[in-house]
């Protein structure tokens, strides 16, 4: 069953979880309506009829404030309800980093380490199988496979690795390589795009995570990576995974050097990418971690440390208001926003919390404190706190589980939580 045909279910629950969420709802629309401006008003009718916002529109809605962003907000919740009813997902998933070695030197990354260090950790393809085995039995439907581009690894590392885990957990979905990566085994093996990804779904790749996008302009990404990725590659290995039939993430990394017409324009040349092949399953706005970057540390006048709580709420509304009807999975990330936040982004645009995890590097390298996993139930925690129906899902969207929330259940683990926390 895919989520679609959930998408007229509306949550039953009446608990006192979804009260802590009153400062979203419509109580406080004809309030806010009256200290909205004329030009925003008429934007968040555009988006409620279900027109297409250009990069203009995205603008004026990232400078709004006070009532006007709680409006943005607001329209974001209706949309979100439009699109994919009152229902929010997750995945049960594992992390694996197979190595931390790295020598691109990306500026806003303290994950990778040199061969002789200490640290430096690459796993052997029996090693990745043996966690991708672990993960199955823990529950997991996908392993998300990343690692470092080191440089004793070639094309057939990649090969090798797919191998090991289908002979291992054969029905485990492989959800593997950014386009980074996809890039270094392209060079180092000499291949175009689209025959080494045909070669990697022959082996059981299932989809890739469109990671390493960070900001797609390139004077933005001279300042992160010296562009050693352009936005132009990017494009092209995305396109390729789709047009061979993987499926891919998006994602955005803000919070740094960049500004809210380059988070417009990054969002306006995805939603153009999936009109083009319709391979994007969901959209992941990654706020950036500053605390152990060298991006930050060496340029703290320069370098904004991550995104304001304010910025993470319009990131995720306005990508809900700006992809719809092109790409309406919007995650929320517990892991860079921490599991209240995320949950709370349930009724500003989002419709899912990603993975569980099990193992969590690259964020905790850059000094994120929320932790490397949860579990399945504090998923279906959270999500019920935001007064949605919980759901299981696979890597591409379709119903693993469902769960009832029963009448007169007292299970509502983080109202108290997060009513301190000050949702209001």
């Amino acid at each position: 069953m895919n989520l679609s045909s959930l998408t007229s279910t509306k949550a039953t629950s009446s608990n006192a979880a979804s009260e802590n969420f009153s400062s979203l709802d419509t109580r406080h629309s004809t309030q806010c309506n009256e200290l909205v401006s004329a030009p925003v008003q008429a934007i968040l009718e555009k988006t409620l009829l279900g027109e297409e916002l250009n990069v203009e529109d995205a603008c004026v809605l990232f400078a709004t404030q006070g009532a006007e962003a709680q409006a943005v907000l607001d329209t974001a919740d209706k949309v979100r309800e439009k699109r994919v009813g009152d229902t929010g997902t997750f995945v049960i998933t594992r992390n694996i980093n197979f190595t931390n070695v790295c020598y691109m030197g990306c500026r806003f990354c303290n994950f990778a380490k040199e061969k002789g260090d200490a640290e430096a950790e690459f796993l052997t393809v029996e090693q990745v199988a043996d966690k991708a085995e672990e993960a199955w039995a823990r529950g997991a439907t996908e392993v998300c496979i990343q690692g470092g581009l080191h440089p004793d690894i070639g094309a057939d590392y990649y090969r090798e690795l797919i191998i090991a885990v289908k002979k291992r957990v054969p029905e485990i979905h492989i959800h593997a390589f950014s386009p980074f990566e996809i890039w270094y085994g392209c060079k180092k093996g000499r291949l175009e795009p689209e025959v080494f990804l045909t070669e990697l779904k022959t082996l059981g790749l299932g989809s890739m995570p469109g990671t390493a996008a960070e900001i797609l302009d390139t004077e933005v990404r001279k300042q992160l990576t010296k562009n050693k990725l352009t936005t132009e590659e990017w494009v092209r290995i995305i396109k390729a995974a789709h047009s061979v039939g993987v499926p891919t993430t998006s994602t955005i990394m803000y919070g740094h050097v960049d500004q809210p017409i380059h988070w417009a324009n990054h969002l306006a040349l995805l939603r153009d990418i999936q009109k083009e092949t319709g391979g994007f399953t969901e959209f992941v706005p990654l706020g950036f971690i500053h605390y152990e970057t060298r991006l930050y540390n060496d340029n703290p006048d320069k370098v904004r440390p991550g995104p304001t709580q304010d910025e993470h709420f319009k990131m995720h509304a306005i990508a809900r208001l700006m992809l719809q009807g092109h790409i309406d999975n919007i995650q929320a990330s517990w892991v860079k926003m921490g599991p209240e936040v995320a949950t709370r982004m349930l009724r500003s645009g989002a419709n899912d919390l990603g993975g569980t995890l099990m193992n969590e590097s690259i964020s905790r390298a850059a000094g994120a404190t929320h932790g490397q996993e949860v579990f399945p139930e504090d998923m279906v925690a959270n999500i019920q706190a935001a007064g949605l129906n919980a759901v299981q899902r696979s890597t591409k969207y379709e119903v693993v589980r469902t769960y009832v929330v029963e009448e007169n259940s007292e299970k509502t683990p983080l109202t108290d939580r997060i009513a301190i926390r000050g949702v209001a």
